[in-house]
């Protein structure tokens, strides 16, 4: 079962110490399906990452015709793997306008990331808003 970003939101704002949620991130990236070997490639990297980060993105025709992306993701590397998981229950099943839409400055900052992260690592989490805000404008350019 995934988490949401609202359980996530929840559970931060419950943990008070940063070790405990630098911790909690590590079991949120446990938690997610591994991808195949043969997943993990060029095509699905995500570039501007220091560790290793894989993100595929699925697209499917929601009710109105609008596309829905769905997201999996993995990383070599824990705490990237716990970020990989908090974005994709962030922007997963979501419309590509959403996606578009989404302020996740102010989510991330609600979950206090920038100031806990290390710039590598925030940018890292950059580079995967990136990749998925071009992933969602390609969708609607595609429909």
């Amino acid at each position: 079962m995934t988490t949401s970003i609202d359980d996530i939101l929840e559970t931060f704002e419950f943990l008070d110490d940063w070790e405990d949620r630098y911790k909690y991130l590590i079991d949120l990236g446990r938690e997610l399906p591994d991808l195949l070997d043969d997943q993990r490639t060029e095509d699905n990297k995500v570039r501007g990452c220091v560790s290793q980060v894989w993100l595929i993105t699925s697209v499917e025709k929601g009710s109105d015709g609008e596309p829905v992306l769905t997201f999996r993701g993995d990383s070599d590397a824990l705490i990237v793997q716990g970020l990989v998981a908090v974005v994709t229950a962030l922007f997963n099943g979501k419309s590509a306008t959403t996606i578009l839409d989404t302020d996740v400055e102010s989510i991330f900052a609600q979950l206090g990331l920038q100031e806990h992260l290390t710039p590598q690592r925030s940018n890292g989490l950059r580079s995967m808003v990136g990749r998925i805000r071009t992933d969602a404008q390609s969708a609607l350019n595609d429909a």
